[in-house]
């Protein structure tokens, strides 16, 4: 027996957790939610949806988050794969379902999404220098060739799952964590995704803040 889990860092995300915790139950019955101390409802919200909720008492970052849906995952003898999935509706059930597919034919051990591998994703100049200097930067401090260094679906077995171990809490993670990949050494390949810029994300200001952390991340970690 073997299942496939969803991990979602969740932070005030109410208005949109629910459906895609509904978009991603038919493909995906077994979905954690990591609520980072949300001041809103996403908690209520993701449980009322159908997915198992992990609730930290503060705030801790996104990182943090992402761990503690590990360690709840492994808790689970059947896992054997992990996918992590943002809450804010940004991420295609079909792409993560592709990558799983290819961890479960023995193609890799891991499979990362890239926004740069198709002209699917619709993406501004400066997000798109943000992240394509990330990925340069990636590469020259871990070896690892990768296009998408930032991107939140991503596909693990459990082998890969149960040897990362996070220690930023905050966007510093997306770093640490092909570091840490690149440590192991697992079998890995990236697969081409589509990342979904809503109205709701937008009105958020996601895409700005995260080329600003990423930015951040790059010039002072």
């Amino acid at each position: 027996m073997s299942r496939t889990w969803i991990v979602i860092p969740l932070f005030n995300e109410a208005p949109v957790i629910g459906s895609v915790i509904k978009d991603l139950l038919p493909e995906f019955p077994h979905i954690v939610c990591v609520d980072d101390g949300s001041t809103d409802t996403s908690a209520q919200a993701a449980r009322s949806a159908g997915a198992v909720v992990v609730q930290h008492p503060v705030n801790l970052g996104q990182g943090a988050a992402l761990q503690t849906g590990f360690e709840y995952v492994l808790q689970d003898p059947e896992m054997s794969c992990v996918v992590t999935f943002d809450a804010d509706g940004q991420h295609r059930v079909s792409d993560a379902a592709a990558m799983v597919a290819r961890i479960r034919g023995g193609e890799a051990d891991v499979v990362l999404g890239s926004r740069f591998l198709d002209s699917r994703t619709r993406l501004g100049p400066v997000k798109r220098l943000v992240l394509r200097t990330a990925a340069v930067q990636s590469r020259w401090s871990t070896g690892m060739p990768l296009t998408d260094a930032h991107n939140g679906l991503r596909a693990f077995n459990g082998h890969v799952v149960s040897n990362i171990h996070l220690t930023q809490n905050r966007m510093a993670h997306a770093s640490e964590l092909v570091q840490i990949l690149a440590a192991l050494k697992p079998r890995w390949t990236e697969h081409p995704v589509e990342i979904i810029y809503t109205e709701y994300s937008k009105s958020k200001g996601q895409s700005l803040l995260n080329s600003v952390n990423i930015l951040a991340d790059l010039l002072f970690r």
